[in-house]
């Protein structure tokens, strides 16, 4: 897959590492030449030192062979612009930072395809381990419409019983148990034992819900 990323910030330049990592074929726009030396000498893909809104830098970068644009810069208006010249070239998939929320309806008006806020998902994710602290871990899944949570088993209303008694229901399954530092897939005999951890793929709207199910 070949990808072209405007921005070699943290995210664009942590993006390109882990697309570079995995064996994709990258290319990074950065019209700053600090981060441009720097990503040269950090990751294993062509760098353009120009600006990602100028037509004959994303034409250099042969953005019209691309799979996949990010506009990953901290500059919303910079990402949309970008965007904006990238869609003329009919690329499969386009993907845009926003750092302002009140500026997410811009990007989804002009046809962007998946518009994301890392900052704000870092919020949402240090606020859900505040409030939900009988959650080991989570991991957001999706556009943020479900999350997978790493759940210790504490209700007496769940320890003893059948993975199938309890799951899969409309709002949640149980996709995995860890035991003595192994994972398995239940099936639907599987009976669950206190403090055994689970891991469970759940609507967003049903975490509450769910989370009381499995803890006291």
């Amino acid at each position: 897959m070949y990808v072209v990323i405007m921005g070699g910030g943290r995210v664009g330049l942590h993006l390109a590492h882990s697309l570079v990592a995995t064996g994709h074929d990258v290319t990074l726009i950065e019209n700053d030449e600090h981060l441009c030396a720097t990503a040269a000498g950090e990751i294993d893909a062509l760098i353009i030192c120009g600006n990602g809104t100028d037509i004959k830098t994303l034409e250099e970068s042969n953005i019209e062979d691309a799979d996949v644009f990010v506009a990953a810069t901290g500059n919303d208006e910079a990402n949309l612009l970008s965007s904006i010249l990238v869609k003329e070239y009919k690329i499969p998939k386009l993907i845009a930072r926003v750092s302002n929320p009140d500026h997410e309806d811009a990007f989804h008006k002009v046809g962007i395809d998946i518009v994301v806020s890392p900052e704000l998902t870092a919020a949402s994710y240090l606020e859900k381990l505040i409030t939900r602290p009988k959650i080991a871990d989570l991991i957001v899944v999706g556009r943020g419409d479900a999350e997978l949570l790493d759940i210790s088993i504490q209700n007496s209303k769940a320890i003893g019983k059948r993975v199938g008694d309890l799951s899969p229901t409309d709002d949640y399954i149980i996709a995995a148990i860890h035991h003595n530092g192994n994972i398995t897939i239940p099936n639907e005999d599987t009976v669950l034992a206190k403090n055994e951890k689970i891991s469970v793929l759940v609507k967003k709207d049903a975490v509450k819900k769910v989370t009381s199910l499995f803890t006291k």
